[in-house]
């Protein structure tokens, strides 16, 4: 399954789960072959990473940064995207809520 653009990838480091992140762009490198992948991850505060990667490590293959082993595994979502279903239009006629003020409500008290 191939990673692409707007994916989201847990990244393992040292061969445990560390952080999530968003593909936000896959774009050719100058060495043949390689990419330039960028990573929003997902911590408090957000941070941009940019890596450069070969294809099948930006699609899961293991790979080491300094001596230290990485991994880009893509996360799917275990439900199906849900298809919102629009309300049914009969005609114009839909039934209004009441209004109520708070602040007319806390005036009368």
């Amino acid at each position: 399954m191939a990673t692409i653009i707007n994916d989201i990838v847990l990244v393992h480091i040292d061969n445990k789960p560390a952080f999530h992140a968003r593909i936000e762009d896959i774009s050719p490198d100058v060495k043949p072959g390689w990419w330039q992948v960028k990573l929003l991850v997902l911590t408090v505060p957000l941070q941009v990473y940019n890596w450069i990667l070969d294809e099948s490590q930006v699609n899961g293959a293991p790979f080491t940064m300094s001596g230290t082993p990485v991994m880009l595994e893509k996360i799917v979502s275990p439900e199906p995207p849900v298809k919102p279903v629009p309300p049914p239009d009969n005609g114009g006629s839909q039934k209004k809520g009441n209004v109520v003020s708070l602040f007319d409500r806390k005036k009368n008290q």
